[in-house]
């Protein structure tokens, strides 16, 4: 992909190629081993070659052990801000668990009707983006460069 023109399409097929990869906190290795960050990291890659920053260790509860809006404030660096009402495939979903805690998972709109993520215990998937996630999506983004 790198220094091609970058589609939804593209974006939605490479994340679809890590399906059935198992979970694994702060991985970021296709068909052995990821997060929901990892994931997006590994379509990063995929796009763009290497990745724009360094990712320091984190623990399993580090958005409630920080307090801080660190998945958002890195979102907003790197890609770019979407409207939820105007989210398409390929784009980057943030979601806040609680209402009252930091935004912790991460995932990519595969459809209007589905997205693709990895969540601790179950490999990368295809799930339905139910009214239970929607309610809970507290950013949306897009990676940058997309042509559509």
């Amino acid at each position: 992909m790198r220094g091609t023109a970058i589609s939804r399409q593209d974006i939605v097929r490479i994340a679809r190629s890590w399906i059935g990869t198992p979970y694994h906190h702060q991985a970021s290795a296709q068909g052995v081993g990821t997060d929901c960050l990892g994931l997006v990291r590994g379509i990063w890659r995929a796009l763009y070659g290497a990745e724009p920053a360094s990712i320091p260790f984190y623990s399993r509860d580090w958005a409630e052990a920080s307090n801080r809006e660190t998945l958002l404030e890195v979102a907003r660096q790197y890609l770019v801000a979407v409207a939820s009402e105007d989210m398409r495939p390929g784009d980057v979903l943030i979601f806040r668990f609680q209402s009252d805690l930091p935004a912790k998972h991460v995932a990519v709109l595969a459809s209007k009707k589905s997205m693709i993520h990895a969540m601790e215990g179950v490999a990368v998937a295809e799930v339905s983006l139910l009214p239970w996630w929607r309610r809970r999506i507290a950013g949306v983004f897009s990676f940058p460069g997309v042509i559509d």
